[in-house]
C-alpha cells in the first residue's frame, strides 16, 4: 500500500515538474545555507578543539585580566612580570611556568616595511619547548646554545605575499632596528596570526625591548599530571593573589585550564551558529509557506480526482496519506538539493579562506548533520502540508465530483 501511494505521488509531482522545482527552491536554500554555515562552525570547532588537544590538559595559562594582546599596550594598566613567574612556580602541583614575551615590532627587508608580532623563545623551559613541538621546523633548524642575533620566522615569510621576494635561509632581516639572520622558518600553522609571528631569543628580546624587560605578556604552566588541573589552577590563583597583594574575588589576573579556553571558544561559536542558523530558519520557513501554498493549489486543481478515488473507496485516511506524501517529497527532494549546494557552497569558502594562507577553518560533514538536514526537510514539508491534506480528506465525493 506504502509503495503504491510513493509511486502516485511521484507522478503528481513529475505532471507538476515546474511547480514542484519552484515550490523546492524556498526549501533547498534554507537547507543550504544550514549545511553549510553548520558544517563550517563544526570545522572550525573540531581544529580549535585539536589544536587545543595538542597543548595537553597539563597545561595553564594566566593573563592579566583583558585577554591576550600587546604586553607594551596603553589599554590597561594591569600587567604581569618575571616576578609573578617565580610565584607561580612555588605553588603546589607546578611543574614549570615561563612567562612569553611578545610585542608587535617594525619589520624590514630593503625598503619594505611590515609589522608583526615579535616573540622571545625562552631557552631551557619544558613547557615552553612542549608547546612548540608541534611547530615542525619546514626549513633550516631551531635555535641553538650560543645563538644572538638570529631569528625564526613563521611560514608566511617562505612562502607568502609578506616580503617580495619571499625570505630565505640566512637573509637579514631588520627588528626595531637590530639586524637579525633567518635561521629558520616554520611549518604552517593554518591561521595567519601563527604564521607571521617572529621568533628571537628571550635575551635578545630584552635588548630589543629595553623599555620592557620585566614584563611578560602572558605565563604558561605545566601542572602535575597526577592532579587535577582545576586544583592546580586554585593553588596558582592563591599564590599569586598572595604575590601580588590582593584580596579574593578582587583578582586582576585569570587563570585558565586547556579545557576552560575551549569552553570559552565553543561557547562564542555555537552562540554565532545559532544566529546563522536562525538566518536559515528563515528561508525553511519560506520554503514551508511555499509548500503549504502549492498543496493547497493541488487539492483544488484535483477536487475532480479527489471524488473518483472515493467513489471507488479510498478512504479519508488514504488521501490524507497521499497528500502528506506528496508535501513530504517535496521537503525531501528540496532537502537532498539543498545538503549538495551546501556541501559546495562550503567547501568553495573553505578554498577561499585558505587561499589567504588561513588552514585552520575546514568544513565538516559529520553523519548526523546529513541525516539530520534530510529529516528536518522532510518533516518541514510534511507539516507544511498537514492543513492541505486534511482539507482533501474531508471532501464529500459528491461535491467533489461536480466541481469544475
Amino acid at each position: 500500500m506504502i509503495t503504491d501511494y510513493l509511486k502516485l505521488a511521484v507522478q503528481n509531482l513529475f505532471k507538476r515538474r515546474l511547480r514542484s522545482w519552484l515550490t523546492m527552491v524556498g526549501i533547498f536554500i534554507g537547507v543550504s545555507l544550514l549545511v553549510a554555515l553548520v558544517s563550517l562552525g563544526q570545522g572550525l570547532q573540531k581544529s580549535i578543539s585539536d589544536e587545543f588537544e595538542k597543548l595537553g590538559a597539563d597545561k595553564l595559562f594566566i593573563q592579566a585580566k583583558g585577554g591576550f594582546g600587546d604586553p607594551s599596550s596603553n589599554l590597561g594598566t594591569v600587567k604581569l612580570t618575571d616576578s609573578d613567574v617565580k610565584a607561580v612556580m612555588t605553588a603546589n602541583g607546578v611543574i614549570d611556568a615561563v612567562g612569553i614575551k611578545f610585542k608587535i615590532g617594525e619589520i624590514r627587508v630593503g625598503s619594505q616595511r611590515r609589522y608583526a608580532y615579535v616573540t622571545g623563545w625562552p631557552r631551557d623551559s619544558e613547557v615552553f619547548e612542549e608547546m612548540m613541538s608541534s611547530y615542525d621546523i619546514e626549513e633550516g633548524r631551531r635555535f641553538r646554545a650560543g645563538d644572538t642575533y638570529k631569528t625564526i620566522l613563521g611560514h608566511l615569510y617562505l612562502d607568502g605575499d609578506i616580503f617580495k621576494p619571499n625570505l630565505k635561509l640566512r637573509d637579514k632581516v631588520d627588528i626595531n632596528g637590530k639586524e637579525f639572520r633567518v635561521v629558520g622558518f616554520l611549518s604552517e600553522v593554518g591561521n595567519s596570526g601563527d604564521d607571521t609571528n617572529i621568533y628571537i631569543p628571550e635575551e635578545m628580546f630584552d635588548e630589543v625591548y629595553p623599555n620592557n624587560k620585566d614584563e611578560v605578556g602572558y605565563i604558561i604552566v605545566k601542572a602535575d599530571q597526577s592532579l587535577d588541573p582545576e586544583v592546580v589552577a586554585e593553588n596558582i590563583e592563591r599564590t599569586l593573589r598572595k604575590h601580588r597583594g590582593l584580596e579574593e574575588g578582587k583578582e586582576d589576573f585569570t587563570v585558565q585550564t586547556s579545557e576552560d579556553l575551549m569552553s570559552s571558544f565553543n561557547t562564542i561559536l555555537n552562540i554565532v551558529q545559532v544566529f546563522l542558523i536562525a538566518i536559515a530558519g528563515i528561508s525553511l520557513l519560506v520554503g514551508g509557506i511555499g509548500i503549504t501554498n502549492t498543496m493547497y493549489t493541488a487539492v483544488l486543481e484535483r477536487t475532480k480526482e479527489i471524488g473518483i478515488m472515493k467513489a471507488i473507496g479510498a478512504r479519508n485516511s488514504d488521501i490524507l496519506t497521499l497528500f502528506l506524501i506528496e508535501s513530504g517529497l517535496l521537503g525531501l527532494a528540496g532537502g537532498s538539493i539543498g545538503i549538495l549546494i551546501g556541501i559546495g557552497v562550503s567547501k568553495l569558502v573553505e578554498f577561499g579562506i585558505h587561499q589567504t594562507g588561513n588552514t585552520l577553518l575546514k568544513a565538516y560533514f559529520p553523519w548526523y548533520l546529513i541525516l539530520g538536514a534530510l529529516a528536518f526537510s522532510y518533516v518541514i514539508g510534511t507539516l507544511s502540508g498537514i492543513t492541505p491534506a486534511i482539507q482533501a480528506s474531508r471532501q464529500k465525493p459528491v461535491d467533489s465530483l461536480r466541481y469544475e
